[in-house]
C-alpha cells in the first residue's frame, strides 16, 4: 500500500477527518513537526500510532486540541498551568498536568499514568483539521520510534525511514517554520519542571513563572521525548567538534562552517538557532544518508540552541 499524500485544502482536510473519526492515523502538520494524528479517545486508533511508530509502549503522547476550553475539560489547568496556556497557546508548548476523570482519553495514550500532556497547535492545517473532526488527536512525531523528526510532508514518506504504507494518509501544509517538537512543563512536587526543551525557550516561561526545576531522563518517562537515545540518524554523532574527522561527514553552525568545507551541509551559515532549529533534522537527514559518522559543530545551549542540542545529545546516545 502507498500512503496518499492529501492537499491542505478542504477537501482534503474533510478526508483526513473522516479518516480519523473512521479510527486511521493521518500525518497531519503543525508549527513544530509533523504529527502521526489519531483520535485520542478511540484506542484502537492510538494503537495503531503505537504500531506505525514502533514506538515503545510506556513513553506517552501528547493530546492536541483547538483551545484551552477543549484542554481544561481533558486536563486540570490552574495556577502556573493557567498562565502558561494563556500565554503560549496556540503554540509550540505542551503541559502535563492531571488527567480528568471523565476525560475519556485511552489509557494508551497516557501510558496509564494519571497526568496527560496537552498541546492548543498554532498551525492553521492542524486546527482545520482539529475542527472538523471535533475531538482530541494524540498525536506524536510521524516518524517511526527514535528516528530523525519529519518537518515536510516528504520526510513523514521517505523511503529510507518514513511511514509510507503504514498510516492512511499525509496532509501536505508545507515545512514546519518552528522545525522541533514543543516543550514540555510538568510539576513535581509541586514544582514547574522543565522535562523536554523544544520551540518555546525555558527562558520565556521562566519569565513568566519564575524558575523551572531541571527534568531528567527516567526509565520510565511521564512525558515524550525523555527516552536517552531518541531522534536518531543511522550513523553514530560525533558532537562539539572543531572540524571533520577522515571519513566524518561534518555539520557546521556558523560563519565557520565554510571553512572546514561544510557546503550545504551548516545548520546555519550565520548561526541563527531559528533557522538552526528548522534545519535541525532536515540537516541530520541529509548527512545520514552519505553513509559516513557525522560530526556537529558546536552550538551555544541557550535558548532554542538548548533543545537543539538536547535532541543531538540524545541523537548520539549508545544505541
Amino acid at each position: 500500500m502507498t500512503t496518499p499524500t492529501l492537499p491542505a485544502d478542504a477537501p482534503g482536510i474533510d478526508r483526513a477527518a473522516r479518516l480519523l473519526a473512521a479510527g486511521e492515523v493521518v500525518a497531519i502538520p503543525t508549527e513544530t513537526v509533523y504529527g502521526l494524528a489519531g483520535a485520542a479517545r478511540d484506542p484502537q486508533a492510538v494503537a495503531r500510532i503505537y504500531a506505525a511508530k514502533g514506538r515503545p509502549a510506556f513513553n506517552p503522547l501528547i493530546v492536541h486540541v483547538d483551545g484551552i476550553g477543549e484542554a481544561e475539560r481533558i486536563g486540570v489547568l490552574d495556577g502556573d498551568a493557567r498562565r502558561l496556556a494563556q500565554a503560549f497557546w496556540p503554540g509550540a508548548l505542551t503541559l502535563v498536568v492531571p488527567l480528568r476523570a471523565d476525560a475519556g482519553i485511552a489509557s494508551l495514550v497516557t501510558a496509564g499514568l494519571a497526568t496527560v500532556g496537552l498541546r492548543v497547535p498554532a498551525h492553521p492545517v492542524a486546527q482545520a483539521v482539529l475542527r472538523a473532526l471535533g475531538q482530541p488527536l494524540a498525536a506524536p512525531s510521524a516518524n517511526p520510534s527514535g528516528r530523525i523528526s519529519p518537518t515536510t510532508a516528504a520526510h513523514v514518506l521517505d523511503a529510507s525511514g518514513g511511514l509510507n504504507g503504514r498510516i492512511a494518509a499525509v496532509v501536505d501544509g508545507g515545512a514546519c517554520p518552528v522545525g522541533l517538537e514543543s516543550t514540555i512543563v510538568g510539576w513535581r512536587g509541586g514544582r514547574a519542571t522543565l522535562l523536554r526543551p523544544g520551540g518555546v525557550p525555558a527562558e520565556a516561561i521562566e519569565a513568566l513563572i519564575g524558575p523551572l526545576a531541571p527534568g531528567h531522563d527516567l526509565d520510565a518517562p511521564d512525558a515524550p521525548g525523555q527516552l536517552s537515545s531518541h531522534y536518531a540518524p543511522d550513523a553514530p554523532l560525533r558532537l562539539d567538534a572543531a572540524g571533520p574527522r577522515e571519513g566524518e561527514t561534518f555539520v557546521g553552525f556558523g560563519p565557520a562552517s565554510d571553512e572546514t568545507g561544510a557546503g550545504a551541509l551548516t545548520l546555519s551559515p550565520t548561526a541563527d538557532p531559528v533557522e538552526a532549529a528548522a534545519r535541525l533534522f532536515d540537516v541530520l537527514r541529509q548527512a545520514d544518508r552519505l553513509g559516513r559518522p557525522i560530526a556537529v559543530a558546536p552550538i551555544p545551549d541557550a535558548g532554542l540552541g538548548a533543545a537543539i542540542n538536547d535532541r543531538l545529545r540524545r541523537a548520539a546516545a549508545p544505541r
